[in-house]
């Protein structure tokens, strides 16, 4: 029986295609100018961009220019790369102009759809941000696409890792803008520490495309981007707790693998109780005494470090260092680290050098940083199944655009064993079989373990040369991706996710023209080896193509459908044939968790022999149920923690805006009268109680405060003795005191110097005190999940408390600002005097689609003013001034022949 929805979707088609299908009549009325944009010189084509502005500054709207723009870009690709957008590319720029997300199959040239909606939006003047996954991405597309958009007359910048801060003014100030989503979180929050508004680099949040947008916004949303910087060393600590582990009991602790967490039993914390009084670490009387906060903390990581975290699966031990491994793309990450002191905890149990902490001086989620946008979009292969989240958090609707081609791929039922040896030795099988029609194979595969399992597996098996794609080999990624479409290829991968290259049947002609003929001159010579290298690539394609294509054979499913979809994806670009089939067992992760043993035992007794598979569509639907559960459960794990960071984020904004409104105050002498006023008023209202006699005054307590807070030292003790003094006579007194001693103060420095001294002051305690709030945040979040066991809501309980947080940090401002404000004097300094230095910083933050730190490969201290990018040449080995930047993994400056990193770059 056909249910209502199937059989109204059949005869109305569902909404997606009814989105689609109304942006057609917009597709015709392009293509009906395409002949006049034809008739046009180059110059005529260009000055078309001065003619729509015109109209936009006149009041247009940007939806009445779609039409001719579009025809305009159209030509100007034609034109300048050679390429005319499709009718559906046509319609995935508009899906993106709407401010939706375009879902578009690999192959289907998603770069030059973004050019459309780019240079429609450009035309108000405020700027345009395309946003990519990783630098090479940006480079490459914004080098390609700004042939286009100069074409037009538009300028095109790109923000990539090592800029100065001129050099990222200058690219923001252009009407098109590529860069990476680390780099443009981490520039926002890099100008909200600067000290004048002349220093800052980005201008307003207009429109931004998010290209990845699902690896962009939902993977990396996880985790917050961090700017911190280093405490003080505690390696000792964390030797010492991580002895305590090893000699635990199972009996001792709990682990939940589905939530990911570990948690001591009772007869487990009365032990560490024990271990800790021994050490002489314990305070007070039990473990969970307020005094042991730090102590629990380190205990509870160093239980996670040992039995949640696996070596070879969650993270490597290399040249001495701990090194994470991407559970997306199972590559390695270098310089990334997990927070809250869990990579010292791995440090510990893997008895390399423990380094020390950072302390979070600026942060913000991806979610809340581009929700500061005035209009947003995004385009992906895969962001249907992530619709929900989408909506809920970003405001974003998904449309699914048509092909240009047909997908030929085949998509076959899964085929389920019982035990793990047995689905991979019909891996194995189906490899030979399909290695025998020269047909080129991609395994995917979930971790690094399992790729070099089933790699030792196929070398006992004799099987042809193959390649393995994992974090430990992911330098030569470029040249295998290139060859893994050549017939009889073999490419076992771990985690194909957001690779950024296609795999082209018959291999990649450009690279292997770049790799083959390298340095070669250009000439007759040269041109007649790429002409055969080009003519071998399309042979290769045709035997490829003859063989069925690509044939992605996954070994595991992906708690995400949109990772498996992914993968799939790579087979069947463009309209080529494919094939796709996973093969699971019951011992797989996801399997294991969500309930195998009763299918394992019902099997059994089902007489299902060693070496045989089940296959049928409706295993498919029972896992792609399991499948949705946890992206559900993931969903709401996002959802709750995006919920306590609006907290911060509502904090954040005030901040931030209160900091701009302090670095273009002309005047702040009213703000900081209002400030001193505020902390008479306070120590009035703490030491003379209200209505209270004057005997009852606290008169010591307001004498040390004024002192304190106020500079002055005022017979305090005498006025209280006089016949009938009041509490309003104090407040009086000491507004008057007060207020003379700070006049003598600004008429000695002069208005400008005392503007400028008000303005460094304000802002430095600012940061500061709004760095030491982020700490208090950082432990309240960690503890406020308990308040759940006494029938409180945690995140009410949150809100009140940070609130409370927040009013006691403005209440310290004012006192912090007056005291210092009241004791200040003027030093001349040597007029060569170098300016004080800004706060050491690194950024952090897991990059799901790349496998790196944003910031770690390199691993620079992020310069909070200009940075300086020095020319090798121009460094002398003598003086480590003279050498600017220096990337982690470059031969150290200095001329030892050492990496950077085990030189001059290393930790102290």
């Amino acid at each position: 029986m056909v249910s209502l929805g199937v059989l109204a979707r059949k005869i109305f088609g569902s909404s997606n295609d009814r989105r689609i299908k109304g942006l057609r009549p917009r597709v015709e009325a392009i293509n009906a100018l395409e002949s006049e944009m034809e008739a046009l010189t180059d110059e005529q084509l260009k000055a078309k961009t001065a003619e729509f502005r015109e109209k936009v500054a006149a009041g247009a709207s940007l939806d009445d220019m779609l039409v001719p723009a579009f025809a305009t870009v159209r030509e100007a690709a034609k034109r300048a790369l050679g390429l005319r957008p499709f009718d559906v590319q046509l319609v995935g720029g508009m899906v993106l102009h709407d401010g939706s997300i375009a879902e578009m199959k690999t192959g289907e040239g998603k770069t030059l759809v973004a050019t459309l909606p780019v240079y429609l939006n450009a035309l108000e003047g405020k700027g345009v941000h395309v946003v990519t996954v990783n630098d090479y991405l940006a480079r490459r597309d914004a080098e390609w696409m700004s042939k286009v958009y100069g074409f037009l007359g538009l300028t095109t910048g790109v923000i990539v890792h090592g800029l100065s801060d001129e050099e990222r003014r200058e690219a923001y100030g252009c009407d098109v803008t590529y860069g990476t989503n680390n780099e443009l979180g981490f520039d926002y929050l890099r100008d909200n520490m600067k000290y004048e508004r002349a220093q800052m680099v980005q201008r307003v949040h207009n429109y931004a495309i998010v290209d990845e947008v699902d690896s962009i916004l939902i993977d990396e949303a996880r985790t917050p981007l961090i700017i911190s910087g280093p405490l003080d060393d505690r390696s000792e600590l964390y030797n010492q707790v991580d002895t305590f582990i090893p000699g635990l009991d199972e009996a001792d602790y709990e682990i939940d693998e589905k939530q990911r967490t570990a948690t001591f039993t009772e007869q487990g914390t009365e032990k560490v109780e024990n271990l800790l009084r021994e050490a002489g670490m314990l305070k007070g009387e039990t473990l969970y005494d307020v005094e042991n906060v730090a102590v629990v903390h380190h205990i509870n990581n160093a239980l996670k470090a040992h039995r949640l975290f696996q070596r070879d699966k969650d993270y490597i031990v290399r040249d001495g260092e701990v090194v994470i491994i991407d559970e997306f793309t199972g590559r390695m990450m270098p310089g990334r680290r997990f927070s809250e002191g869990l990579h010292q905890a791995l440090e510990a149990k893997e008895h390399v050098q423990v380094q020390p902490e950072n302390q979070t001086l600026a942060s913000i989620t991806f979610q809340n940083y581009f929700r500061m946008y005035n209009k947003l979009a995004g385009m992906t292969g895969t962001a249907s199944t992530e619709a929900e989240e989408f909506g809920n958090i970003y405001g974003l609707g998904v449309s699914e655009i048509p092909t240009n081609l047909p997908v030929a791929r085949l998509d076959e039922d899964d085929e389920v064993y019982r035990t793990a040896e047995e689905k991979f030795r019909a891996i194995v099988r189906e490899i030979r079989e399909a290695n025998g029609r020269n047909q080129p194979i991609l395994v995917g595969t979930t971790s690094i373990e399992k790729s070099e399992y089933l790699a030792e597996l196929m070398r006992k098996e004799g099987l042809p040369g193959f390649e393995v794609l994992n974090a430990r080999h992911h330098e030569r990624e470029a040249q295998i991706i290139a060859q893994a479409g050549k017939p009889g290829a073999i490419t076992i991968a771990t985690n194909m996710a957001g690779r950024g290259t296609d795999i082209q049947l018959g291999g990649n002609a450009e690279l292997r023209i770049q790799e083959e003929l390298g340095d070669m001159p250009d000439g007759s010579e040269r041109d007649a080896r790429e002409k055969a290298i080009r003519e071998d690539v399309l042979r290769l394609k045709g035997e490829a193509l003859a063989a069925g294509g690509l044939y992605v054979l996954a070994t595991e499913r992906h708690e995400s459908r949109r990772i498996d979809n992914q993968l799939r994806g790579r087979s069947g670009r463009q309209g080529d044939p494919g094939r796709s089939k996973f093969f699971l067992s019951l011992q797989d992760d996801l399997m294991r968790i969500f309930g195998s043993e009763r299918m394992d035992g019902m099997l059994k007794k089902l007489g299902l022999k060693e070496d045989e598979a089940i296959i049928h569509p409706w295993i498919n639907k029972a896992l792609e149920k399991a499948q949705k559960k946890v992206e559900a459960r993931n969903f709401d794990i996002r959802k709750n923690l995006l919920k306590f960071d609006d907290v911060m984020n509502d904090q954040r904004k005030v901040v931030f805006e209160q900091r701009l409104e302090l670095m273009d105050g002309e005047n702040l002498s009213d703000t900081v009268a209002e400030m001193r006023q505020d902390v008479i008023d306070d120590l009035v209202a703490k030491h003379i109680p209200e209505n209270a006699y004057a005997e009852q005054w606290d008169v010591d307590g307001l004498k040390q405060g004024v002192a304190a807070y106020l500079n002055l030292d005022l017979p305090v003790e005498d006025w209280a003795m006089e016949e009938g003094i009041e509490e309003e006579a104090i407040r009086l007194r000491l507004t008057e005191a007060t207020e003379k001693a700070a006049a003598d103060r600004a008429e000695r420095f002069g208005p400008e110097v005392m503007t400028y001294v008000e303005k460094s002051i304000l802002l430095q305690t600012v940061d500061h005190l709004w760095r030491e709030h982020l700490v208090n945040l950082d432990h309240l979040r960690s503890v406020i999940g308990f308040r759940g066991y006494a029938q409180r809501d945690p995140l009410n309980e949150y809100k009140s408390e940070a609130f409370e947080l927040f009013q006691g940090m403005l209440g310290s401002l004012r006192q912090a600002v007056t005291a210092q404000l009241m004791r200040v004097e003027l030093v001349r300094e040597a007029a060569d005097a170098p300016p004080p230095e800004a706060p050491e910083a690194e950024g952090h933050h897991l990059d799901a689609s790349t496998g790196e730190d944003d910031f770690g490969d390199d691993g620079d201290t992020l310069a909070l003013q200009s940075s300086r990018v020095v020319a090798p040449e121009d460094r002398d080995p003598q003086d480590p001034s003279s050498w600017g930047k220096v990337g982690r993994n470059e031969a150290c400056p200095c001329g030892s022949g050492k990496k950077f990193k085990h030189c001059h770059g290393a930790f102290a």
